[in-house]
């Protein structure tokens, strides 16, 4: 795969120049149970050192995930939704907790209780709702469940979604998902990084927000797994360090 990787690297240049850090995680859709796709998953993790919060189903994940995830510490399971199902009205974009409905208030919290069977310690109360999409009503269910934060797609707005629920996006997605479902321009990928890059140090989006890279390994192409490892060497070479989440999420106990 030939991509000019100078633009990024000027970027990052940028970035240590002005002594400003880049946090860095990453984030991994639609877990349900062990995979070759979840296998290859945990060798790339291990073999550039990040961990990854696997945003698992709970309504549907197997004991055999939860076995699995024990062996591969570095996947670090949070919750994708609750049965991942779109209850979105028909002129809508999809989502699960998109829209309001009372319904399913009480889904946060079978959810938690699932992931907390299933994963024990392990299990990060970190709520990912499917097609990140979340509509305000659910907050105050997700705190009185027992979350600690949400995460969604791109910069946030601030640092808590409530009081006392961290909120911690992803930036990029190397998918094409309105397209050919393989890669996305490379190109475009490192102009939409650079742009949330240049935002931080023009002061527009907070900067102490951990750049989030947005992956979904049960439908990565060869080139999307390529292109993945390549993505956060370079970053991690042009000076990112990897965010501890748990932490964040502690601090707003």
């Amino acid at each position: 795969m030939l991509v000019d990787w100078s633009p990024l690297r000027r970027t990052l240049a940028r970035l240590r120049a002005q002594k400003q850090s880049l946090p860095l995680w990453w984030r991994d859709d639609d877990a349900i149970k062990p995979t070759e796709a979840l296998a290859q998953l945990a060798m790339l993790s291990d073999a550039i050192a990040i961990p990854v919060h696997i945003a698992v189903i709970p309504a549907t994940a197997t004991k055999t995930l939860a076995d699995h995830l024990q062996v591969h510490q570095r996947l670090i399971p949070v919750v994708h939704g609750w049965r991942h199902v779109n209850n979105a009205p028909p002129d809508a974009k999809k989502s699960e907790f998109g829209t309001p409905r009372e319904t399913g208030l009480t889904e946060p919290g079978r959810a938690h209780a699932r992931m907390q069977q299933l994963f024990g310690t392990a299990y990060l109360p970190l709520f990912v709702p499917p097609w990140n999409r979340l509509d305000p009503m659910f907050l105050p269910a997700l705190k009185t469940a027992g979350f600690l934060g949400v995460s969604a797609f791109t910069a946030r707005q601030s640092q808590e979604a409530q009081p006392g629920l961290y909120q911690i996006n992803t930036h990029v997605d190397p998918i094409d998902w309105r397209g050919t479902r393989g890669l996305k321009d490379p190109e475009r990928l490192l102009a939409e990084t650079i742009t949330v890059l240049e935002a931080r140090l023009e002061g527009s989006q907070d900067a102490t927000e951990p750049f989030g890279f947005l992956t979904h390994h049960l439908v990565h192409s060869p080139q999307v797994w390529e292109f993945s490892r390549r993505f956060l060497t370079e970053l991690l070479e042009g000076g990112a360090e990897v965010s501890a989440i748990a932490p964040m999420l502690e601090s707003r106990k």
